[in-house]
């Protein structure tokens, strides 16, 4: 089952390159205007038609590949057996190791957490007790009536 889906991904991925390559070698409607002032594309590899019927139906067939491959991808993909676990429920369980830090049997396992230290602002030098209601100046900033 899986050496088919394998198959069926490269021949859509290879149908996805030869469509894109295909749409870029075609030329747009535009181009057809220099055909009728004598551009000379009846000397072409394809002939006096140029290469659109060619390489339109080359597309169309690429395109019913891919869209086949899609419609494979999507029936072979719907009928696998979805797991109701994650990747991680896969793994074998491993045993948790205490890290190896001194004092860390007597807690049972933990890391005691410093506390943090207690300290207090030392006052700032040169500085003046500010007056109730005004600046260091010792200005209100109020301005006289």
């Amino acid at each position: 089952m899986n050496t088919m889906l394998t198959i069926i991904v490269v021949i859509q991925v290879l149908t996805a390159l030869t469509i894109i390559g295909l749409v870029l070698l075609q030329h747009g409607k535009g181009a057809d205007m220099g055909a009728a002032f004598g551009s000379g594309a009846s000397g072409s590899l394809f002939g006096a038609t140029g290469s659109s019927n060619f390489l339109s139906k080359l597309t169309g067939v690429a395109a019913v590949v891919f869209f086949i491959t899609t419609l494979a991808l999507a029936y072979f993909g719907s009928n696998r057996t979805a797991s109701t676990g994650g990747v991680m429920d896969k793994l074998p369980a491993a045993p948790l190791v205490a890290p190896a830090v001194p004092g860390a049997a007597s807690t049972g396992g933990t890391l005691p957490v410093p506390a943090a230290p207690a300290t207090t602002p030392a006052p700032a030098a040169n500085t003046a007790p500010v007056p109730a209601g005004g600046n260091a100046t010792g200005q209100s900033g109020q301005i006289p009536k």
